[in-house]
């Protein structure tokens, strides 16, 4: 595996994660898959990790599948192409079961698995000139994988016009779509990135960022009557947390809630 295929730093509580390898597009690789995947399945918040910042070298966020990989598929068989695309799901999986935020920051062209990475993250903070793509389909492809989780992002009808029609969408059209939370300048995307999560990080505790994350993960799709017992369970454990009894007892003794982030962190 390729040890430099992603730059990892923390910072206090924030964990910055770049894509690094910006000569092919920063491309899926299997190599690139395996070291998020690693990344976002381990428990972050055990190391003092609230928010996972993922951001990329060169002009572009992620191209997508990687063109050599792809090639080695067109002879693939029936197990080794279930094997591949359990390993996409794996990656999926991982970052939105992270228990920590996770916000992409996103340039240039973000396509294909590339873009099913982004907008499986809790918020998507892109640049001016972004542009979003599912191409799957032009390739006889289909988008299954991200069509499970889009419904938590976007509408149905847009997603439907997402898969269907892969055309670019541009920053401000993926924003009226809720594909993307905020739209920035090409010099601000950090730093917008980092005053985002550290207002969330001071307003909300990260025991109810993970539960709440779970929960809307839990309570998808369901019928109604299975989701509301869900979420009835999800509210009363939640109940019996240290965070929130330190939320309503100051909240009671100041008539405010707590700042849940250390300024030092």
């Amino acid at each position: 595996m390729n040890d430099n295929l992603l730059e990892i730093s923390q910072d206090g509580d924030l964990l910055w994660v770049t894509l690094n390898d910006p000569a092919r597009a920063n491309a899926l690789s299997p190599d690139l898959v395996e070291a998020l995947t690693d990344l976002y399945g381990s428990d972050l918040r055990a190391r003092g990790v609230r928010a996972v910042l993922l951001g990329a070298n060169g002009k572009h966020f992620s191209a997508g599948a990687d063109l050599a990989h792809l090639g080695t598929l067109l002879e693939a068989g029936p197990e080794e192409n279930r094997a591949d695309s359990e390993r996409l799901r794996d990656l999926f999986e991982s970052v939105l079961r992270q228990e920590a935020l996770t916000v992409a920051m996103v340039q240039g062209a973000c396509v294909a698995g590339g873009c099913g990475l982004a907008t499986a993250h809790d918020f998507i903070v892109a640049t001016e000139s972004s542009r979003f793509l599912y191409s799957e389909a032009r390739i006889g492809f289909v988008a299954a994988l991200v069509a499970t989780y889009l419904p938590l992002r976007m509408r149905g009808s847009d997603i439907r016009e997402m898969l269907l029609n892969p055309e670019f969408v541009t920053a401000p059209h993926a924003l009226d779509k809720g594909l993307v939370n905020r739209i920035v300048g090409e010099e601000e995307l950090r730093q917008s990135a980092k005053q985002l999560v550290i207002g969330i990080l001071e307003k909300a505790s990260s025991e109810s960022i993970a539960r709440t994350k779970r929960t809307l993960l839990e309570v998808l799709g369901r019928p109604l009557g299975e989701a509301l017992e869900r979420a009835a369970i999800a509210n009363s454990s939640a109940r019996a947390t240290d965070d929130c009894k330190h939320g309503i007892s100051t909240f009671l003794a100041t008539k405010s809630p707590p700042s849940w982030r250390d300024p030092d962190d």
